[in-house]
């Protein structure tokens, strides 16, 4: 499992500058390393707002995507119903680390969690998601 978020990714994530770190098939969790660009710069010098959702959405879905991979059921992107966040610092313009993990999922719903820290490892921002697992679109 897994594998397929190693070697797929959409051209959002590659704008985002996403490297996949590893994945826990045990804990349904994803890591993967974000190198936000110099535009996603806010005019108080960190990542927008807007932007860091961006990144909790592609590691929750990223981790669902690893989590369903082969399953009997087909793998599976979420079509999030919606995204709670909570800011807890700033997000700097520097490599950040990203942690999206399947809470539960069925044929039907999927709730997933992600976590962005700094590279001291302190919690920079933390969402929720609620997601229909989709089939993945043909073509990617």
């Amino acid at each position: 499992m897994g594998k397929i978020y190693e070697s797929k990714r959409s051209p959002s994530a590659e704008l985002m500058g996403s490297e996949f770190v590893s994945f826990d098939a045990d804990k349904g969790e994803l890591t993967t390393r974000f190198t936000p660009p110099p535009s996603f710069a806010s005019p108080r010098g960190a990542v927008q707002g807007g932007l860091i959702a961006g990144f909790l959405d592609e590691v929750m879905g990223g981790a669902l995507l690893a989590v369903t991979e082969g399953s009997e059921h087909g793998t599976k992107l979420p079509l999030n119903l919606d995204m709670n966040l909570t800011f807890v610092s700033m997000v700097p313009l520097a490599p950040i680390i990203a942690k999206g993990r399947v809470v539960k999922h069925g044929r039907r719903v999927a709730f997933l969690e992600g976590e962005l820290f700094d590279e001291a490892g302190n919690l920079l921002t933390r969402a929720t998601s609620t997601a229909l697992p989709t089939d993945i679109p043909e073509g990617f």
